[in-house]
């Protein structure tokens, strides 16, 4: 901007727009040069330059709307968190925008809003987090394997693909593995119709665990075994835990075999006792 261009755009009055996301397309194209040239020489932090630099925002969401739409069948996310996702990258080229490059705003502005979503859908769009490399790998490995079948015939070997990609067959597999993290499906998800109905997936996966029940019954029977003395959690320990028979006690504790016996089921017959009224 030239020092007559300059003092032009400080004497300027910007107009009053009520409705900017409402301007057309080409009447846009000048109204955003002219805040443009107004917005480089206010103060940051005015009214006027926050004026100027809100009109310009909205006045060209519409650019921000005809960057995101190649990106709408994309399948994550609504069509309004792509577009206020491209608005950032509007948001940046606005305050980044040199007036002294002889360039268009719409061609400086588009690169900025395509990139933003861009991020966007490569840092949400995946069902499981998968560190950055491999995201970035398994794009390389879908168009590496679309260019080898068109080319082969058939589906590319790991081998084949290494050696296209450049990288060793273990991260090739790693790179296949990863893409599975891309999508999920629902445990309700209907795969099929059965004598008995709708069959879910997860019909078909996963069991009921067996030792579930004990977590109860270990928090039932911590406050009766904290109620034994200590002779008798030390006999408890040393058959359950330490796994020793009832001679091994008895040569730990100085008493003779049954004498052990008589002891841990007197203890077990409590604890039972005390679990069966508990319940």
């Amino acid at each position: 901007m030239t020092m007559a261009e300059k003092t032009e755009a400080r004497t300027a009055v910007l107009p009053e727009i009520t409705d900017p996301a409402q301007i057309a397309p080409k009447d846009a194209r000048h109204l955003t040069r002219l805040f443009l040239d107004r917005l480089a020489v206010l103060e940051e932090g005015t009214a006027e330059h926050q004026y100027a630099r809100n009109t310009l925002i909205e006045m060209n969401v519409s650019l921000v709307r005809f960057a995101a739409a190649r990106f709408r069948n994309r399948g994550s996310g609504e069509m309004d968190d792509v577009v206020q996702v491209g608005t950032i990258g509007l948001i940046k080229a606005i305050d980044r925008f040199d007036l002294t490059r002889e360039v268009e705003f719409t061609s400086f502005a588009v690169p900025y809003i395509v990139g933003e979503i861009k991020r966007f859908f490569r840092d949400t769009s995946w069902a499981v987090h998968v560190p950055r490399r491999l995201q970035e790998a398994r794009i390389a490995l879908a168009k590496a394997t679309e260019e080898l079948r068109s080319r082969l015939g058939r589906a590319p070997t790991v081998t084949e693909l290494s050696q296209l990609m450049c990288l060793t067959e273990e991260e090739v597999n790693e790179a296949r593995l990863a893409s599975n993290g891309y999508a999920s499906a629902s445990l309700d998800a209907a795969i099929g119709t059965g004598d008995d109905g709708e069959t879910a997936l997860a019909d078909f996966i996963g069991t009921d665990d067996a030792a579930l029940e004990l977590v109860e019954d270990f928090h039932a029977l911590a406050p009766l075994i904290a109620g034994l003395d200590e002779r008798e959690r030390r006999i408890i320990h040393m058959r359950f835990v330490d796994e020793l028979t009832q001679a091994q006690i008895g040569e730990h504790l100085g008493v003779s075999q049954m004498h052990v016996s008589r002891l841990l089921k007197r203890t077990l017959t409590r604890l039972r006792t005390g679990m069966l009224t508990t319940q």
